[in-house]
This record gives C-alpha cells, sequence and structure tokens, in this order.
C-alpha cells in the first residue's frame, strides 16, 4: 500500500510552526487559542489531527496529560520532562538525555525489544518554590 502523502496547508504549517517554536509543551487548545486570531477558520478538531499526524510521522511527541490536558512536544531528541504539580508548567531537563541502561535492564527483564522510553519527574518548578518560600 503506498503512503498517501501529507497535506502542506497553511493551517498545518502554522501548527507545525507554533509547535517548534516554543518550549511551552503546549496542549492542543493553547496551540488553537494562540493561532484562531491569525486563522480565524481554524477548529480545534484540525489542531488535534495534525498534531496526532505529528507523532505518526515522528515530528512531535506527546509529553502525557497535565491537568486532563494531553500535552505536545516538538522536540522528538531524547530528552526528559519535569512537570510542575502547582502551575502545570512542563520543563526539558536534558541531563537524562538517552539512558540506554534503562533500555538494556528492561530488556533484559522481560525478554522484549524497546524502542524509547519515556521519563517524566514531577515536583514544584523554581519559581514555585521560590513563591511558596515569599509565603512562609
Amino acid at each position: 500500500m503506498i503512503a498517501k502523502p501529507k497535506k502542506h496547508s497553511k493551517k498545518r504549517e502554522a501548527i507545525r510552526e507554533a509547535l517548534m517554536n516554543t518550549k511551552e509543551h503546549p496542549s492542543a487548545e493553547m496551540l488553537y487559542t494562540k493561532l484562531k486570531n491569525e486563522i480565524p477558520d481554524l477548529s480545534l478538531a484540525t489542531v488535534y489531527r495534525n498534531l496526532n499526524e505529528f507523532i505518526a510521522d515522528g515530528d512531535a511527541i506527546s509529553v502525557g496529560f497535565v491537568n486532563s490536558q494531553e500535552r505536545f512536544d516538538g522536540n522528538t531528541k531524547p530528552h526528559t520532562h519535569f512537570v510542575c504539580e502547582k502551575c502545570s508548567r512542563v520543563l526539558d531537563l536534558d541531563c537524562f538525555n538517552e539512558d540506554s541502561v534503562l533500555d538494556s535492564s528492561a530488556q533484559e527483564e522481560f525478554g522484549g525489544t524497546v524502542r524509547y522510553h519515556s521519563l517524566v519527574f514531577y515536583g514544584l518548578c523554581p519559581e514555585c518554590v521560590n513563591n511558596a518560600e515569599r509565603l512562609i
């Protein structure tokens, strides 16, 4: 079966550019809100559909759900994330880029093949820690 070529529309490219040019790890709703003024006929469904296609094509990843909203990342290089449990910020941590020891340990334990893994830390970001200390 021959793969259908992807359409390159103004909407698709705007969604891709907005995702690739932010470190905020936006949700579909965040991207939709950001682009709606620029593209009045943009729908939330179009944003979701394109994000899912970007993931399927390997051009984006899902960071997971934060406050019931799936968050996305245009940086597909191996890296770890930190999620602030107070303000919901998602931050990149580059100190755990490629941990092949984890992959090989997992493979040894279950006897299969690991293609990738996802590691996410949860806690308070520096800004929320500083705000909490000022209240004390």
